[in-house]
């Protein structure tokens, strides 16, 4: 191994160390009960309005797309509770989901980013210069962005296996055979995480990193979630008694546990980043 590729080694191991230590030193545990828990009063509301409003606008039939696309990547064990309580509001709600609901769903989905945003930003070291309806302006329209989004990709969930088996049919080429709805959603559910952690990487933080600086932080947090999710998967179901504890609110108290380890993964996933840029800094002073 290369000199260089030593000292890039010892640089990267430097900044895990030291982005644990700042984690801790700004009480990154709080932070990330903080931002748990403003997801958690974002989320239920949230998917709510989207699923109900898929549902409305395509009579029902991207209902199930969706909830898989939102709730994929979540162990089983956390999400099932959840979508429960979900599919059983949605058989009963009216219109007033997609209204004054929709309203405060994407007021409290709004508090959601701005916890995550200022957490980022924390983590980043940067000065937060902006005013108060910048901020929530910026909040709002990821919001809505981001439920588009999501209703786009669970209609290409719907729509493109048709197109493929229509392709199948009338040509020689079977193209369904390589892209069936199971790899498509798989997909999806693997690339929607993805993309967010880098998003919140890239737009939140009130200064602007480059792509090549963030990535280290990007794949820590995902690396992590996948490990956290699993082993959180395995300890609710061998080890964990929340409905002796908590009775009704056992499916909640896991979604907010859940919700509070992957805070604190990206958190530190963000602390990476910031401890790589202020060493790099540090060795061109």
């Amino acid at each position: 191994m290369s000199r260089v590729s030593i000292l890039s080694s010892n640089q990267f191991l430097r900044a895990l160390w030291l982005a644990v230590r700042r984690f801790n030193d700004k009480d990154g545990f709080v932070m990330s009960s903080h931002v748990a828990m403003s997801l958690m009063m974002a989320l239920f509301p949230f998917v709510l309005f989207t699923v109900a409003l898929a549902g409305a606008l395509s009579q029902g039939y991207v209902t199930d797309e969706l909830i898989e696309l939102i709730f994929g990547a979540w162990p089983k064990d956390v999400a099932d509770p959840i979508v429960s309580e979900l599919r059983a509001v949605l058989a009963g709600a009216g219109s007033g989901v997609i209204t004054l609901g929709g309203l405060l769903a994407i007021y409290f989905a709004s508090n959601g980013v701005a916890a995550v945003r200022r957490a980022m930003t924390q983590a980043y070291h940067d000065k937060d210069i902006w005013p108060f309806w910048k901020t929530r302006l910026l909040c709002f329209a990821l919001v809505i962005i981001g439920g588009a989004a999501i209703l786009a990709i669970a209609a290409v969930e719907v729509v493109l296996p048709v197109y493929t088996r229509l392709v199948s049919e009338k040509t020689a080429v079977d193209v369904d055979n390589w892209l069936s709805v199971d790899r498509l959603r798989w997909t999806f559910t693997v690339a929607v995480p993805a993309g967010t952690v880098i998003l919140a990487h890239l737009i939140l933080p009130t200064r602007r990193h480059r792509l090549s600086q963030i990535l280290p932080g990007v794949i820590l947090t995902l690396a992590l979630w996948a490990a956290g999710g699993w082993g959180f998967s395995i300890y609710i179901a061998q080890f964990a008694t929340y409905s002796a504890t908590y009775a009704g609110l056992a499916g909640a108290m896991a979604a907010l546990i859940f919700l509070y380890l992957c805070s604190a993964m990206l958190i530190l996933g963000a602390e990476y980043n910031g401890a790589l840029i202020d060493l790099k800094n540090a060795e061109t002073n």
